[in-house]
């Protein structure tokens, strides 16, 4: 094909340049070579003019048309375009610009190539796919079924990508937070679920505008960071089986269809291409209340499946790409599942790598996102051979990354295939879920023995895992709970998984759950075992909040959230998963204990820098860190049968603010213990929580928390006491 001069207009007016003219379009656009990059789609406004540069990678495609739609839902595109790999394919970018597409309209490619599964390829004209690179997909035609069968024409029943101009939104002046991880408390939370049921009363449940108008609620209870469970696009008509009356679906949403697309089951208008407007609305809203906003992002696999999985985006762009391949006598026609979920993302091929790193900078510069968590993190380290690498090349260019410099990194140290790097995991600042934490607090709480010396690691930071790297406790994550596994509520209430309602006969999720009933299994009328539940969730939330390391808790924990016992409700788009906010009425007390608790670590900040604790003594000589039993200065750390600690943590700050000293005794046993007290000249303690007390007495402020100046405390039987003195008197001045 011969082509024209270059439009001397196009040229002067922008530093973009769309190229040779190849054919007119609509008889007043013009339809040009394009440029290949930067990839994805491009919106680009010149002198009233508006276009788009498309760009998508494949290595081995032999063509690919380019199907524009006036609107998404559209069954028959407007215009089809063919690109070729003379005027339209540079190194391994296909690109193309148009003029006259605007905002709005939908996309999609066919691409061809060779199909030949042994080798690695499953190119399929008949297939309509996604761009890799969309910020918005539209699913109202979409049939799961209809993409996976070879060969057969799916373009009425296909996704769609949405054209969104990423620059046009006012952010009013917002910028991430840049919140320090030492005074991080992260809540993780699924969109959908918090404001879904009709108890929410917002206006548009499910979406990020439901989540905006529970903000002053998230303000109050005092976190600084929320953790959103998948929010990038995924296939939420995607029903797994029915069982009893129900359609099982993904829920969590931990199969992703487009990684730069806000999901839009999320949003409140998706047809009119919301989808980034939205989120974006939510971020600024959060950020104006303080609080961060991190991303649960999953690179480690996508929604294609295994081989017989759809082909819908990556599959049809270039699979021997894309994924870990495998087969008999030297073939590629299967996948390596390291995941559990069908397919592993070759995160560390060069082009994978781009992806990744050009999904993260698109989240953190055009979505003001503060962080990342990573599913399954460990698949980040596998090299190409699938073995884990010394310095995986995505991992340390996350670590580098000058414009991810600031955004929080934090890694799901394992994967489904075995590899389990917690105190591992490659790179400096990146931190990790600590299952070693979950696991021993877990085993303390329901009173298992022997356990005071790990205890005493994990909730100083777990020196053991990460010093020896020189990490610091801001490495860890500290977690009893998390969406995958019991609530808190249900750790206390069920000795044994419950999962009858997923269909798999309770087969599914861990039975090593590490609970205790406390008494009765499931919901019980017993007075007893109700009092001592709610004794245990505060012992919990104690622990959690006061150890070194970064504080994570689930939605919910903090008003009793129940899922019956189910420690794997990934299928239930049901009340199983939602947010009963007439049980945050009816658990006020649980509620006012955790946002008190909160408010503490916060006011407690000189004991929770992120530095592991050195040997220091301040000026009353109290140590910055003592520990002890229930004898002062013999912590029993070799007795099999402990179930008893106590610690005191000096302020060496003598802070002018306001400075601190606590004292804190854990009983994990079944029977009250007296535990010696130390007193220090001129400081009173002051009791400020004790869990087996009845609200209001079980926290209190510093100002109303009674004093307590005996040689001993009864700390009754599975609970925790903390008593707190003042350095500074503000009323006289005097240190």
């Amino acid at each position: 094909m011969t082509s024209t001069a270059i439009k001397p207009e196009i040229r002067r007016s922008s530093a973009f340049d769309p190229g040779n003219i190849i054919e007119p379009f609509d008889g007043s656009s013009t339809f040009y070579e394009g440029r290949p990059h930067p990839v994805g789609p491009t919106v680009v406004r010149q002198e009233g003019r508006v276009g788009v540069n498309f760009s998508v990678y494949s290595e081995n495609a032999t063509s690919i048309e380019l199907l524009l739609f006036r609107k998404p839902s559209d069954l028959e595109p407007c215009r089809t375009y063919t690109l070729n790999s003379i005027d339209h394919k540079t190194f391994h970018f296909w690109h193309v610009y148009v003029e006259g597409v605007t905002p709005g309209m939908g996309y999609a490619y066919r691409v061809d190539g060779p199909g030949n599964h042994r080798d690695g390829h499953r190119f399929d004209r008949s297939k309509v796919l996604v761009d890799p690179y969309s910020r918005g997909n539209h699913t109202s035609l979409w049939k799961r079924g209809d993409a996976c069968q070879f060969g057969i024409d799916n373009l009425h029943t296909s996704m769609r990508s949405v054209v969104i101009d990423v620059d046009d939104y006012d952010w009013e002046g917002d910028r991430p937070l840049n919140t320090p991880m030492s005074q991080t408390i992260i809540y993780e939370m699924h969109v959908g679920g918090f404001t879904k049921s009709p108890t929410s009363g917002v206006a548009s449940p499910g979406t990020f505008s439901g989540l905006i108008e529970k903000i002053p609620y998230l303000k109050e209870l005092g976190i600084t960071a929320v953790e959103l469970l998948p929010i990038f696009s995924f296939d939420s008509q995607d029903v797994i089986k029915e069982h009893n009356g129900e359609k099982l679906v993904n829920y969590w949403g931990y199969s992703t269809v487009g990684y730069f697309a806000p999901h839009d089951g999320y949003c409140s208008s998706p047809e009119s291409g919301s989808h980034i407007t939205e989120f974006r609305d939510m971020v600024k809203a959060l950020h104006a209340a303080g609080i961060e906003v991190i991303l649960d992002v999953v690179f480690n696999h996508t929604d294609e499946g295994n081989h017989q999985g759809p082909v819908f985006s990556f599959k049809g762009f270039e699979n021997s790409t894309y994924y870990y391949l495998t087969g008999s006598d030297g073939s590629r026609e299967f996948y390596y599942d390291y995941t559990g979920c069908g397919n592993t993302f070759n995160c560390n091929h060069p082009i994978c790598e781009k992806f990744i790193l050009d999904c993260l900078r698109f989240w953190v510069n055009d979505m003001h996102v503060d962080g990342f968590r990573f599913d399954e993190g460990s698949v980040l380290s596998r090299g190409e051979d699938g073995a884990p690498l010394s310095h995986p090349p995505v991992i340390w260019s996350i670590e580098l990354d000058e414009v991810l410099a600031d955004s929080k990194a934090i890694a799901e140290a394992w994967d489904a295939a075995g590899l389990y790097q917690i105190g591992y995991f490659p790179g400096a600042r990146w931190a990790e879920w600590n299952g070693k934490y979950r696991d021993a607090i877990r085993r303390f709480l329901k009173g298992d023995p022997g356990l005071v010396g790990e205890v005493a690691s994990r909730i100083t930071g777990s020196a053991d895992l990460y010093q020896w790297r020189h990490h610091e406790p801001v490495n860890s994550v500290n977690f009893i709970n998390a969406h995958d596994g019991f609530t808190l509520y249900d750790l206390v209430a069920y000795n044994d998984k419950n999962n009858w309602a997923n269909g798999e006969e309770s087969r599914d999720g861990i039975d090593e759950n590490l609970s205790w009933n406390c008494g009765a299994e499931g919901t019980t009328d017993d007075p007893g075992v109700n009092q001592l539940r709610t004794q245990q969730i505060k012992n919990a939330a104690v622990l959690l909040t006061l150890s070194q390391g970064v504080p994570m808790f689930v939605a919910g924990d903090e008003h009793r959230r129940t899922q019956y016992g189910n420690n794997n409700t990934y299928c239930h788009d049901s009340s199983i998963n939602w947010i009963d906010w007439d049980y945050v009425e009816r658990n006020q007390d649980m509620v006012r204990f955790w946002s008190l608790l909160l408010k503490k670590r916060k006011l407690y900040r000189e004991h929770f820098k992120g530095r592991y604790f050195t040997g220091r003594v301040n000026k009353h000589g109290i140590p910055e860190i003592a520990w002890h039993g229930t004898n002062l200065n013999q912590p029993g750390w070799n007795d099999p049968g402990g179930r008893c600690l106590a610690l005191t943590l000096g302020d060496v700050s003598d802070s002018l603010d306001g400075s601190y000293n606590l004292h804190i005794m854990l009983n994990m046993h079944w029977e009250a213990i007296s535990f010696e007290v130390p007193h220090y000249q001129g400081l009173p303690w002051r009791r400020i929580m004790d869990t087996s007390l009845p609200s209001p007495e079980d926290i209190q402020t510093q100002e109303d928390a009674p004093i307590f100046s005996d040689a001993s405390y009864l700390v009754s039987a599975h609970s925790i006491v903390v008593l707190s003195t003042r350095c500074y008197d503000p009323a006289t001045g005097k240190i």
